[in-house]
This record gives C-alpha cells, structure tokens and sequence, in this order.
C-alpha cells in the first residue's frame, strides 16, 4: 500500500510532522509518499528519518517534491 499526503503549501515542521505519524500507521514493505512544493522539506525528512529503518526516495518533477518513505 502507498499512501499519498498532499502537503502542498505546507510549511516545515508539518510535512514532517504528517510523515511521521504515517508512518507509524504502515507496514514493512509498504510505503507513504510526501508531495511538497518546499524544497527544505527533502532535508527535513532525511533529517527527521535517519535513524528509521526505511528507504527515503526523492523525485523532483518541476518544482513539485514526491518523497516516498518505505518501511524496512
């Protein structure tokens, strides 16, 4: 499963803040991804998730972010 959370306009600490408590909610193997239009959210989840056991993927379609976290 790979939920989607429209975080567009939203400023940093929320991205980070919903992404956490997402993925809270999934299981090994699935997925959550962040889409944002701030750039210093890419930092703030790489930050805030380094000691999850997950996988962080970063695309960068025109300005609009799509990072999917996926659980270990």
């Amino acid at each position: 499963m790979n939920s989607e959370i429209d975080c567009i306009g939203l400023f940093c600490p929320i991205p980070v803040i919903k992404a956490k408590i997402a993925y809270k909610n999934i299981k090994s193997h699935e997925s959550i991804t962040i889409v944002t239009d701030h750039s210093c959210t890419q930092q703030g989840i790489l930050e805030a998730f380094k000691n999850y056991n997950c996988k962080i993927e970063i695309e960068d379609n025109a300005g609009i972010w799509y990072i999917r976290i996926t659980k270990l």
